[in-house]
């Protein structure tokens, strides 16, 4: 029986979880099974998250989820603690206190905790459907991860009759990807309807791209929901277009149909998801061999002072980079006192802006180390690498700092995953959406070089992001 009454999470223990919960998360040998960056300075192991997804504090539950989706899915990929940790977080979802609202990173609007924990579940069992060859994860993980959709099935089951239409969708789009199993295959006509009539209507793009896809692989017609698809994409892009057009007579008309329509709720990299879009990396065509990784500017000559000096490589720290998680020490979610842990300085100049009584911190730079971070709600959002003094930073070996911005450009747009990642900033800047990464160009005296900014997904939109200080960073 699901217990549907308001929660009062003012008296719930941190991390506290319902027993079937725990003892699934007592029985698995979490130490044996990684996630995306397990071990890393600072990054919690995959049974910390998941004791923090009930906790009383609204902000741990949000940063739980958050790695959830980092840490577990991290690139549309499962790991070996994936499967295991999805199983867990089924035994969750009639907990009354997944009731409890909230603002999610992967989502826009408000929604319950359990409606988010279904969104994370769907897009575990969309992953689970991926071969090797199309970049899900190992042979081994993507195995584990299919043979507990059945389990899954079992316990998502009941909420596709909830009442919040929010956790109704979520959990229909987890049911019909999970019903890919064949194992599952005799549920398909218990759902097929219920998909229909209310997946394929949702204001979510990806839950009526799930319900088109699905309902399509049942060997049902989508003629109409194709159709309906392109007439709405193209009304939004000709309303789009009139709203733009500051001399069109029917601008303000076209501005205020837009401001009617509902907003699309899907995760910022979902949108205009297309499974044909989600494939391994691209190759090089013979004719277009892959170009040389990019080099590293060798640095001033020994002895050399002034404001354009530019460190040598054994003067630099080396990083790494995992997309959407975060650098070196520094992961994504991290408070300004973790960083300063973390790194073991204090912020030289720390910039915060006011609200009313409160104020929340912009950014710190961080001079000994190099780098600047930026956050939105106190939160660690956006790392930018200082071209000149920062970490060299590495992806695939390669080095992302203080280079030549056109070869790592050249060398970003080949190995991109893809189409359609690639975007320019009004500066022109090139942003990465695959990866969370974004190129900017750093004065060096005379020359330019690379200063690389690591990314969630709502800081990708850089004009609108970015503090003016960054803009007008010399």
């Amino acid at each position: 029986m699901i217990n549907e009454s308001t929660p009062d999470l003012s008296g719930a223990p941190a991390g506290s979880l319902p027993p079937r919960a725990q003892a699934e998360l007592a029985g698995t040998a979490w130490e044996e099974l990684p996630h995306v960056c397990t071990g890393r300075h600072g990054v919690p192991d995959t049974a910390g998250i998941l004791g923090a997804v009930l906790a009383a504090d609204p902000a741990r539950r949000v940063r739980a989820v958050d790695d959830l989706y980092r840490l577990l899915l991290n690139q549309e990929q499962v790991f070996p603690a994936t499967a295991p940790a999805a199983l867990v977080l089924a035994c969750l979802l009639d907990d009354p206190r997944t009731l409890a609202e909230d603002r999610w990173e992967r989502r826009a609007g408000r929604r319950s905790l359990r409606a988010e924990l279904l969104n994370w579940l769907a897009a575990f069992a969309d992953i689970a459907r991926l071969d090797v060859e199309d970049g899900g994860g190992t042979a081994q993980n993507l195995t584990a991860a299919r043979t507990a959709r059945p389990l899954l099935h079992d316990r998502i089951a009941d909420f596709c009759d909830a009442g919040d239409p929010l956790v109704k969708e979520a959990a229909l789009a987890a049911t019909a990807l999970l019903l890919a199993d064949p194992a599952l295959a005799s549920s398909v006509p218990l759902y097929a309807p219920a998909v229909r009539e209310a997946l394929a209507v949702s204001a979510d793009s990806y839950y009526r791209w799930i319900a088109r896809e699905r309902l399509a692989a049942w060997g049902e017609d989508v003629t109409g929901l194709v159709t309906a698809e392109e007439e709405r994409r193209a009304a939004l892009d000709r309303a789009g277009e009139l709203a733009e057009d500051p001399f069109g007579q029917d601008q303000e008309q076209a501005t205020r149909w837009l401001e009617e329509q509902p907003e699309d709720t899907a995760a910022p990299e979902r949108l205009g998801h297309r499974r044909e879009d989600r494939t391994a990396p691209i190759p090089a065509a013979p004719h277009e061999p892959a170009p040389e990784p990019p080099v590293a500017a060798s640095g001033s000559e020994v002895g050399h002072c002034g404001p354009w000096r530019i460190a040598r490589a054994k003067e630099r720290a080396e990083w790494t980079f995992t997309p959407y998680v975060g650098v070196g020490p520094l992961h994504f979610g991290m408070t300004l006192e973790e960083i300063t842990s973390a790194l073991g300085e204090g912020p030289a100049v720390s910039s915060y802006s006011h609200h009313g009584e409160d104020q929340q911190l912009n950014y710190a730079d961080f001079t000994e180390s190099g780098i600047r971070a930026l956050f939105h709600d106190d939160r660690l959002g956006c790392i930018a690498a200082d071209a000149l003094t920062g970490p060299q930073v590495r992806l695939d070996a390669a080095p992302l700092t203080g280079c030549v911005p056109s070869h790592v450009e050249e060398w970003l747009v080949h190995r991109t995953t893809r189409p359609g990642s690639l975007a320019y900033s009004v500066a022109g800047d090139p942003v990465f959406a695959d990866l969370g990464l974004a190129i900017r160009s750093q004065r060096a005296g005379d020359v330019v070089l690379t200063r690389p900014l690591f990314l969630l997904h709502d800081w990708l939109d850089l004009w609108h992001s970015l503090p003016s200080e960054e803009w007008n960073f010399a």
